[in-house]
């Protein structure tokens, strides 16, 4: 076992939040502060792999949020680093719905469909305001619409799984605005995170070679008190530190991968609890040639089954990377954790049938799947947080309050913008800001205990003021205990008393 390290702050967790905390603490001077990241890279749920000749993001893949009055501070960031993305229109995916004889929608009926699905959504979403205080908190948890038919089934995926903005009015659009853009970069959307370390990290050749930034250390224990905090890897390895940012996934803090000593205080973690975790799972696969309608219009297309979320939603990556031949379906929840459970085979087994439902029996077969797994993942446990509509923000600030010496950060700790790149990277500047804030108060602190001790030495001190001639007649007279050298010397004022 390593002898414990000693540091101002240790961060646990190399993702977005993770990162952009560092950056701040770098940047007012704490120098001395261990990044401890579980996996073999850092990103998080910001992760590309190679697959089919081309870079494809197994989490994180969009910066949503762009064009408004207030710019994204992602895609700055992804405009200074001259990331390559391309504009999604997800409007689009409604009109191109197939059936499982193969057939599209007429327009008319999708249209419909959708209309009546939003319609029914927001209506269901005042009632629950109307009723937001008396409500039970579980029904918040209910599908905004009942939907019935294989074609309402797959609208209401479209609008609750992806969020459309018709729906609710999220944050993320009011603030930066409608647009989204997909990441379509060889170098992945984890540059950002590396173009951002460079400032305050060593690095060299894209390496990260700064003993600061420890990988593959998976942090097991904290054991914390009011003097601070002792950090516990599954290697064996322990590190003690003043304070410690935790930015592990709201899916990770309910799991028991990390154990608290002592426990965390129950207000924290009924509120984590409270926290929904969502999973997001992109299957990619491969083919010798392209079978499937192209063009902007066409980039996403839907498949209805009598099944909700039943390899519902698809995207072509023609756009991202023309010639490529790549198609990507997306599931989440249920059906992710089903897929995750069972053979990639068997899960191409099932992709081909339904592309051979919509597109007919003579498509070729694919050369190549990718499957992500991040609900069984245990240093993710989910793909991101999923707050109710109207949730008491109380309990968000339960979620991201600090417990002693230990500060929460992360995507949801963000009460207005949880589950988006963005949310994680304002979420650890705000927590970092907070630990700045709080190291400067107990160096207040401090200063005033030491004032506090020293004055009362200072005064007897001057009262001690003697001539040699007087100090040295005057010992038997007036002995100075032992105690007091000691005590002044450590404050560096024995030369005064002698």
């Amino acid at each position: 076992m390593e002898s414990p390290t000693r540091c101002s702050v240790i961060i646990v967790g190399a993702g977005v939040s993770g990162i952009s905390a560092a950056k701040v603490l770098a940047e007012n001077d704490v120098e001395n502060m261990l990044i401890l990241e579980a996996s073999d890279k850092i990103g998080g749920r910001i992760r590309k792999e190679s697959f089919g000749g081309v870079s494809v993001e197994l989490g994180a893949g969009w910066i949503a949020g762009v064009g408004g009055k207030e710019s994204n501070p992602v895609w700055e960031l992804a405009r200074q680093s001259g990331l390559r993305t391309c504009f999604s229109d997800y409007s689009n995916a409604r009109y191109n719905i197939y059936d499982r004889s193969g057939k599209i929608f007429p327009s008319g009926i999708a249209a419909d469909s959708y209309k009546k699905a939003v319609d029914s959504a927001i209506q269901k979403l005042r009632n629950q305001q109307g009723n937001h205080g008396v409500a039970d908190v579980s029904k918040l948890y209910e599908p905004p619409s009942s939907p019935k038919t294989p074609i309402e089934l797959a609208i209401d995926f479209i609008l609750h799984d992806f969020e459309m903005a018709e729906v609710e009015p999220i944050s993320t659009y009011v603030d930066f605005g409608d647009r989204e853009f997909l990441v379509a970069d060889e170098r992945g959307y984890e540059y950002l995170l590396y173009k951002m370390v460079e400032s305050f990290l060593f690095t060299s050749e894209g390496k990260i070679l700064d003993s600061r930034l420890k990988l593959n250390k998976v942090v097991r224990e904290l054991q914390h008190s009011r003097n601070g905090v002792l950090v516990t890897t599954e290697d064996g390895c322990v590190y003690e530190a003043n304070y410690v940012i935790l930015s592990a996934s709201i899916g990770v803090l309910q799991s028991n991968l990390i154990s608290f000593k002592p426990p965390l205080p129950r207000w924290k973690t009924e509120a984590l609890e409270k926290c929904d975790v969502m999973v997001y799972t992109k299957i990619f696969l491969k083919f010798p040639c392209k079978f499937w309608p192209c063009g902007s219009e066409k980039e996403f297309f839907i498949y209805a089954h009598e099944r909700r979320g039943y390899y519902t939603f698809w995207q072509h990556m023609d756009n991202a990377y023309p010639g490529s031949n790549i198609l990507v379906v997306t599931l989440t929840n249920g059906e992710s954790k089903r897929v995750e459970a069972q053979s990639d085979q068997e899960t191409l087994k099932e992709a081909m049938e339904v592309l051979r439902n919509m597109f007919g029996p003579d498509i070729p077969d694919a050369i190549d799947i990718l499957v992500p797994r991040w609900w069984n993942n245990r240093f993710q446990c989910g793909s991101y947080s999923n707050y109710p509509i109207y949730v008491n923000h109380q309990i968000v600030d339960d979620i991201k309050a600090p417990v002693g010496r230990i500060f929460f950060t992360g995507e949801h700790t963000s009460e207005r913008f949880n589950g988006y790149v963005h949310g994680g990277y304002l979420a650890g500047i705000d927590t970092s800001k907070a630990l700045l804030e709080e190291m400067r108060k107990e160096k207040e602190r401090k200063t005033e205990s030491q004032t506090f001790l020293l004055e009362p030495l200072l005064a007897l001190t001057g009262s001690l003021t003697l001539t040699q001639t007087d100090a040295v007649s005057g010992l038997h007279k007036c002995e100075i205990p032992r105690q007091l050298f000691l005590s002044s010397n450590k404050l560096g004022l024995s030369e005064a008393i002698l």
